[in-house]
């Protein structure tokens, strides 16, 4: 499994980034997939994750309401709303052991390589 995250940027409070992870060995179909962010100086902590048949999301309470996750056959997406500047990290996504999406980073066994999202205020 290879991933490639990109969107990352640099936005103002308040606006929408949509982010994207590509599965370029096409092995996302049978996998939940998550997003992770780390922000400078703290731990890498769990965004939004969803399962390979779709549906049954999972979400932070800290981006719940505001962040979007999706996906078709290669691609999983984060539509980001209402960005604040406590959003401001590098998001990696992430591809699961299993079929059933969870928050815990031992659940996900390949990473992409980061896209740093910067929201000023």
């Amino acid at each position: 499994v290879q991933l490639q995250a990109s969107g990352g940027g640099l936005v103002q409070a308040g606006t929408s980034l949509k982010l994207s992870c590509r599965d370029s060995r096409r092995t996302f179909s049978n996998n939940a997939v998550a997003w992770f962010r780390q922000a400078p100086g703290k731990e890498r902590e769990f965004v939004a994750s969803i399962p390979w048949r779709g549906g049954n999301t999972h979400y932070s309470e800290s981006v719940e309401g505001r962040f979007t996750i999706s996906r078709d056959l290669n691609t999983v997406y984060l539509q980001m709303n209402s960005l604040k500047p406590e959003d401001t990290a590098v998001y990696y996504c992430a591809s699961s052991r299993f079929s059933y999406a969870d928050s815990s980073r031992s659940s996900y066994q390949y990473w992409g390589q980061g896209t740093l999202v910067t929201v000023s205020s």
